[in-house]
């Protein structure tokens, strides 16, 4: 009727707009003289923020970091930058329907089955398959990788659940089941146990294919992040239960929807599950579950839902696209302070971010500690001993799946493994002061920044890989990957150069014109307003700016999605940026 007669917005759209919309606002007048407001309808809109169509039906999701892989009848795999939304990699070797995924718990591979009966394990880097697993006689409708990454577990048509071996290539155990396999997942803490849905049964089994625990009822079922919970969703029906005493956490009925994919977010706050076409998500954490939200976009059924953030969830569904919403996008306030956050008793030195949304502060303590605070729980989760109180260039950096903290002091860099407790290296860099260093992304070289030159050493030999004389005095380095380093000058606030330091062979060459791979923020301050703004540090475009109160940020860090920036009045403030840059 809208379509037709674009009048009728006043007499249907606006009555059923809810009340924080721009919409409600906007009208709020002739609302107010007339026009009845339908009552119950939810508070808030949900907010798609971007939108990926396909060529074909997406059948399957999975997420790691910042990159989401799409399963589709189109028989390849999509890979995409959940920040960005562009397209990675395209994997291809399935010759039907790509029904399932599921990243390895360091996102390095990826595992997925598929309607040519079939589980491959994947190269994510390469793009090119590293074993195919084949047994199954019907197709392959869920696929899991246990957290230690030595065994798959495949899920199929043909009422059998097999566990393969990864290193062997080869099936251990086969596992019987009453039904079609819809769903199958490995508990994220215990590789010896997984849980699987099939023809309306909910059932626990070790890797010995032995039942454990309870049988319960649902189609489909997600394991909670930390392993203690698991949500099914029976027709219309979802619980949440502890895994182990099958207590009913939370209990709530839905639009029935024949297919009904389910997830947790990474910080075990909220659920979301589909109704009809559209997702639902609720709150769990207090004694009444509720609903945060209501996503509405699709026109045909979801086929697949995953978190790529605590406040973003991407959706795949049968009318060919990929849809990412953001929860709460509606907020007017961007900063929320959180009393109940672990204080810091010092004013931050340096911070960086751990995969998994973990942000590491090194702090000027007497005792000279390193704490790891969650992005989602705002919470100190490790406390971490450094060797130095004193130093005078500091940085903190995770490489590896290890911590390493690396400081400059009386013309030695010293790098020490935060975690074990031990030194790693200790290199000889002769020269002047140093203003700034860094560590390669994969941990190979640590760059010195000079005033007027730029030296980096390999950390493994501690021999000098190369060195650069700048023609303009140097402010900071900006970025770094395995090789490269871009360094911003005194004079030229938004004229970086670009070095690539390839070895010990050729000397370092500049890369002219050289961008990132992602986009680099960073705070530059306004004295006269005391406002500091967030801005892309190779063009100068403004992205976002700070309210007055968070003025010079001590250190900044920027990871493609958040970032982290450290105050001398002991606050560290986190921005998600994934919604902002659009």
């Amino acid at each position: 009727m809208i379509y037709n007669s674009p009048s009728y917005l006043y007499l249907y759209a606006l009555q059923f707009s809810p009340s924080s919309s721009w919409l409600h606002e906007c009208y709020i007048e002739e609302l107010s003289q007339g026009i009845r407001v339908v009552e119950g309808l939810q508070t808030e809109w949900g907010m798609c923020f971007r939108t990926a169509l396909l060529d074909s039906n997406p059948w399957a999701l999975s997420c790691w970091e910042n990159s989401i892989a799409i399963g589709s009848a189109h028989k390849d795999i999509l890979i995409l930058d959940a920040i960005t939304g562009s397209q990675k990699a395209i994997l291809s070797g399935h010759t039907s329907t790509v029904r399932s995924l599921t990243f390895t718990s360091d996102g390095t591979s990826l595992v997925s089955g598929g309607y040519d009966r079939t589980v491959k394990l994947w190269d994510v880097q390469t793009g090119g398959v590293v074993k195919t697993f084949s047994g199954h006689t019907s197709w392959v409708s869920s696929v899991s990788i246990s957290v230690d990454n030595t065994t798959i577990a495949s899920g199929s048509e043909d009422k059998t659940i097999h566990l393969w071996d990864i290193q062997a290539g080869a099936c251990h155990q086969i596992i019987e089941e009453n039904g079609p396999v819809d769903y199958i997942s490995f508990s994220p803490k215990d590789p010896q146990t997984l849980i699987s849905a099939s023809n309306g049964t909910v059932q626990q089994w070790n890797t010995g294919g032995h039942k454990v625990g309870p049988t319960y009822n649902g189609h489909r079922i997600a394991f909670s992040p930390d392993g203690t919970q698991f949500i099914s969703c029976e027709l219309s029906n979802v619980i949440v239960q502890n895994i182990n005493s099958g207590v009913i956490v939370a209990k709530f009925d839905t639009t029935h929807s024949e297919f009904s994919p389910c997830c947790f977010s990474p910080d075990n706050r909220l659920v979301a599950v589909t109704a009809g076409y559209n997702v639902c998500v609720w709150n769990i954490t207090g004694l009444h579950s509720y609903l945060v939200e209501t996503f509405v976009g699709h026109t045909d059924h979801i086929t697949s839902l995953v978190f790529s953030s605590p406040s973003t969830i991407i959706s795949a569904s049968w009318d060919r696209s990929v849809r990412f919403w953001q929860i709460g996008a509606s907020f007017a306030n961007p900063v929320v302070t959180d009393s109940k956050s672990t204080p810091l008793t010092s004013a931050p030195r340096s911070i960086a971010l751990k995969p998994r949304n973990g942000a590491i502060i090194p702090c000027n303590l007497p005792d000279g500690v390193m704490k790891t605070w969650g992005i989602s729980a705002h919470l100190s989760k490790q406390s971490l001993q450094i060797p130095t109180k004193d130093s005078h260039q500091s940085v903190v950096q995770p490489i590896s799946n290890k911590v390493i903290f690396v400081w400059y002091t009386d013309g030695k860099v010293n790098i020490w493994d935060a975690e074990k407790g031990e030194l790693l290296q200790t290199i000889n860099v002769p020269g002047g002061v140093v203003k700034d260093l860094r560590v390669s992304g994969d941990g190979s070289k640590v760059f010195c920044l000079y005033r007027e030159s730029i030296q980096a050493w390999d950390i493994g030999t501690r021999e000098a890989v190369g060195k650069v004389e700048l023609q303009h005095s140097a402010q900071e380095i900006l970025a770094t990957n395995n090789s490269m380093v871009w360094v911003d000058h005194d004079d030229e606030p938004f004229g970086a150069q670009a070095w690539d330091f390839q070895g010990l062979g050729p000397p370092p060459f500049e890369m002219s014109g050289m961008l990132p791979d992602r986009l680099h923020l960073n705070a530059t301050q306004e004295w006269e307003t005391n406002m500091s703004r967030m801005r892309d540090a190779f063009t100068g475009e403004v992205i976002f700016q700070l309210p007055e109160r968070y003025g010079r940020p001590v250190h900044v860090q920027w990871n493609g999605q958040y970032l982290v920036a450290c105050f001398r009045s002991k606050e560290v403030l986190i921005l998600d940026f994934s919604y902002v840059f659009l």
